[in-house]
């Protein structure tokens, strides 16, 4: 008795075989790059090492609408670590932001005022590095840390306070009238709160053996490291990664790919809902990013082997497969397992420490 084979099938067939020849033909052997030529790649895209001197900071950090000085910059921390920002007086910045933790909270949806969830389902970006990027929120809605600083105070799903109480607390902590004085040379404001604490994290950079290799130690990066650097350079990660933040310079499409298998996969079991979903996981809180175009600001890559789960929502917890749902829909070349394992090694010496800066006038 002869087996039937439904049409579809035959169809279903056909076209996997169509969907995957391009990223057949366009797998090509992988040149061998030394370590000058990686380096070379990764200075003229301006994917730079973290200066190690506050002189270096102010001329990558510095903003000339709030100057970087010693006694802001220190006003700012202290604000940065104060619960009285919060209405319940329970919540600081650092309880989002945990700075040895990879400057987030490793959930996959922030907890803010009352143990609130986002409602968006968005998890808390780094705060490490941020200060470089050119905008804040996954959506980019905000131009600088110091416009950041004033969302999450406000939101009432994440500090809940007000402008007005806030400024009556400060102003009942006589330290606080007094560093408010000498710095800004006038009473306690909202936006000189922001300034204070946009002050301290642009000072929060990190430096690790990423840094250490582009300064020249070709040590710093093992050879499996360098083949995922190989990678990173040359198949088109950098377009978006760059700067010495290595993300956050722009806002881009996500998915910038779509796959007709992704789609067919319904067709064969009902029980797949994947497409229900613009995204290549579940759409878990519906945000679709800047005017709902599923443009995103690209995220910071330094210290993102500690900064999971991953994606706005939290959706993927593993780095690896975070690297194969990038290869697949932003590259168009989906990486095999040996590529995705060097790639992540790469990525985990973008993990550093704050650098401390000898910060004076």
């Amino acid at each position: 008795m002869r087996k039937f084979i439904h049409p579809l099938s035959i169809v279903i067939l056909v076209l996997s075989i169509l969907l995957s020849l391009p990223l057949i033909l366009s797998k090509k052997e992988i040149k061998i790059y030394t370590d000058d030529e990686l380096r070379k790649k990764a200075l003229s895209s301006n994917i730079l090492p973290t200066p190690t001197s506050y002189k270096g900071l102010l001329q990558i950090a510095d903003n000339p609408q709030n100057i970087l000085t010693p006694d802001k910059i220190a006003l700012g921390k202290k604000l940065f670590n104060e619960k009285l920002l919060s209405k319940d007086k329970d919540i600081s910045c650092a309880s989002c932001h945990k700075l040895q933790q990879g400057g987030d909270d490793n959930l996959a949806v922030a907890i803010g005022h009352k143990n609130r969830a986002n409602p968006s389902h968005l998890n808390s970006p780094t705060v490490l590095n941020s200060a470089l990027a050119k905008s804040q929120f996954w959506d980019g809605r905000a131009k600088d840390v110091e416009a950041q600083a004033g969302g999450p105070i406000q939101a009432s799903f994440e500090m809940n306070m007000q402008a007005k109480e806030l400024i009556q607390r400060l102003n009942a902590v006589p330290h606080y009238v007094q560093e408010f004085q000498k710095i800004f040379q006038e009473n306690i404001s909202f936006e000189n709160i922001q300034k204070a604490i946009g002050a301290y994290e642009r000072t929060l950079l990190t430096y690790g053996d990423y840094d250490r290799f582009l300064e020249g130690n070709n040590s710093a990066l093992n050879p499996k490291a360098k083949r995922g650097m190989a990678l990173f350079m040359t198949k088109g990660c950098r377009g978006c990664h760059t700067g010495t933040s290595i993300g956050g310079q722009s806002i881009q499409k996500f998915p910038l790919r779509n796959y007709l298998s992704d789609y067919l996969g319904m067709i064969i079991s009902p029980d797949i809902k994947l497409k229900n979903s613009p995204f290549p996981f579940e759409n878990h809180g519906g945000f679709m990013g800047y005017n709902d175009s599923l443009r995103f600001r690209v995220p910071l890559l330094r210290n993102i082997s500690k900064t999971a789960p991953y994606f706005h929502n939290g959706a993927i917890t593993d780095l690896n497969e975070t690297v194969r749902i990038m290869s697949k829909y932003q590259i168009g070349e989906e990486f095999t397992p040996t590529q995705i394992d060097e790639v992540v090694e790469f990525l985990k010496t973008l993990d550093g420490k704050i650098v401390e800066y000898n910060i004076t006038n």
